[in-house]
């Protein structure tokens, strides 16, 4: 069952509704459903309201709350596969992604695979020793340097070597999407880390992104959601898709990243 937790649709205001928890989530489904005849990424990403991306203990987990569980759930039920970077994978334990069982049959009605993939991010080829001990082994996405040592970990079916242009050992995520898409996985969403989500950004292959505010300060050194190495220049515009509010006082933001800046809700 879906954690109770009722959900205040603030934005569109023309469509004032509360998303009562439910069994298949059919109004979050709704919601959040793309088409699924092109490619889309989605991210998703937790912060505090002062805008760190970990808490105390350097996980993103820790800023959960039964709101972003909810959805969090969904978002993973609408996925092909997760992309997510290594070192996001050991700080938060990354196994295998079991789907919530009243949303397998979401799942299953949209034609999806019963399994969601797992496609790590990672430079050096390197996959924690704890994905390799499962029935499914992850995908690993890598660059010239990372190659052979992913393909022995994982095999060659497996690996997804896309050398970047510039760098050769730094992975090209859009070729990686590119491939993945190939595969049949068209539907990305991308998990993190702070800096996995400013390389997506920076490839500009994000479609929406998926922020969720938890009703807490950290102050501290906490990464923001997204940390590149340099600033995107120009700056991205994003616009509002949906605001849903919990009772705690979590905020759940969908925005769309390929809307024109300034369009109307």
């Amino acid at each position: 069952m879906p954690a109770d937790v009722d959900l205040d649709l603030l934005v569109p205001t023309r469509d004032a509704r509360r998303l009562a928890a439910a069994p298949g989530e059919p109004d979050l489904v709704a919601l959040l459903t793309r088409p699924r005849d092109r490619r889309h990424v989605r991210a998703n990403m937790v912060a505090s309201v002062d805008g760190g991306a970990t808490g105390g203990d350097g996980r993103s987990g820790s800023l959960g709350t039964p709101a972003d569980r909810r959805v969090f759930a969904v978002l993973r039920a609408l996925a092909d596969v997760v992309l997510v970077g290594a070192g996001t994978v050991r700080a938060e334990g990354y196994r295998e992604l079991p789907v919530v069982a009243d949303l397998r049959a979401v799942r299953a009605a949209a034609g999806l695979a019963p399994v969601i993939e797992l496609a790590v991010v990672t430079r050096r080829g390197a996959v924690p020793r704890d994905l390799l001990t499962g029935d499914r082994r992850p995908l690993v996405v890598t660059g010239a340097a990372g190659a052979d040592r992913a393909r022995a970990d994982v095999g060659a079916d497996r690996l997804l070597a896309v050398p970047g242009t510039d760098d050769p050992d730094s992975p090209d995520l859009r070729a990686a999407l590119d491939v993945l898409a190939a595969r049949g996985l068209h539907h990305a969403l991308a998990e993190g880390g702070p800096r996995l989500l400013a390389d997506l950004l920076a490839a500009d292959v994000v479609d929406e992104l998926c922020l969720t505010t938890s009703p807490v300060l950290l102050a501290g050194g906490a990464p923001r959601p997204a940390v590149g190495a340099v600033p995107l220049d120009p700056p991205r515009g994003a616009h509002l898709q949906h605001l849903l509010h919990a009772a705690d006082g979590t905020l759940l933001a969908c925005w769309d990243l390929r809307a024109p800046v300034g369009s109307g809700t």
